[in-house]
């Protein structure tokens, strides 16, 4: 079981609690295993729903691809985020559309060559971006769960970039009735580093017991509620996704982005 101190509030921006190398790590390993269930797929799974209402299969990986296209470098990070910002409304609604309609005219199997070029390119990305790029902060305010608050740049490059193609991963997983690949040295790492953010967020005590190869038992203070319930589950939960939920407690409404 892993014990912690009460969590402490992070102050200014928020910042990514991953070191380099293993948020490094975590990237390449899920555009890797993103790209692998992208060529598993059968025809007619690319038009089943998802959990998110406004994508079928298709339109999440034309996402995530246009998200990966985003992380190569400066310059097309800077374009998407103009042409976007262009389209007013929420920007975030903006660019996820943009980046879904830049990949709505390939085939799936371009779909899925253009993303096996841009997974390994997007990890390059990422990791030549600079410390102090790394530590400066988002322009934007960022919306996690109704409240605003900023974002460093490396939070969003370190942690957010690879969580995002997590859960889409689980998405797509969870709509074509496919397990998804977990396992201890990957998805263990991805889901306690998200614990470990929950727990600053609510800054309460807890026991929390996470099933699954992505689980694990986790503790802060004393006379906490006790919580059991999958690990991908716990994250779509946190995500504001349907999640099958043994039991319902208000520490399961603290928002994490992903």
């Amino acid at each position: 079981m892993k014990t912690t101190e009460m969590p402490r509030t992070q102050t200014g921006p928020r910042r990514s609690r991953l070191d380099r190398e293993t948020a490094m790590r975590l990237a390449e390993t899920e555009y890797a295993r993103f790209l692998d269930l992208l060529r598993s797929l059968s025809p007619d799974d690319w038009g089943r729903a998802t959990d998110c209402p406004a994508w079928d299969v298709r339109a999440m990986a034309g996402h995530t691809a246009g998200m990966a296209l985003m992380a190569t470098g400066l310059k097309e990070g800077l374009r998407q985020t103009m042409v976007s910002k262009r389209r007013g409304g929420d920007p975030l609604d903006a660019l996820t559309g943009l980046q879904v309609e830049e990949h709505a005219d390939l085939t799936t199997d371009e779909l899925i060559a253009r993303f096996a070029t841009l997974g390994p390119r997007a990890a390059r990305g990422r990791r030549r971006v600079p410390a102090l790029v790394r530590r400066l902060r988002l322009p934007d305010a960022q919306d996690v769960g109704g409240r605003t608050e900023r974002w460093t740049n490396g939070y969003l490059i370190d942690t957010i970039l690879t969580r995002d193609p997590w859960m889409h991963r689980m998405d797509i997983s969870r709509a074509t009735e496919r397990a998804p690949e977990l396992s201890a040295d990957h998805d263990g790492v991805l889901v306690a580093d998200v614990v470990a953010e929950w727990a600053e967020r609510h800054g309460r005590p807890y026991r929390l017991h996470l099933t699954g190869p992505a689980g694990g038992d986790f503790t802060a203070g004393s006379d906490g509620p006790e919580l059991t319930l999958d690990a991908v589950d716990f994250c779509r939960a946190l995500s504001g996704r349907p999640a099958q939920l043994p039991t319902a407690h208000d520490l399961l409404d603290v928002a994490v982005p992903f």
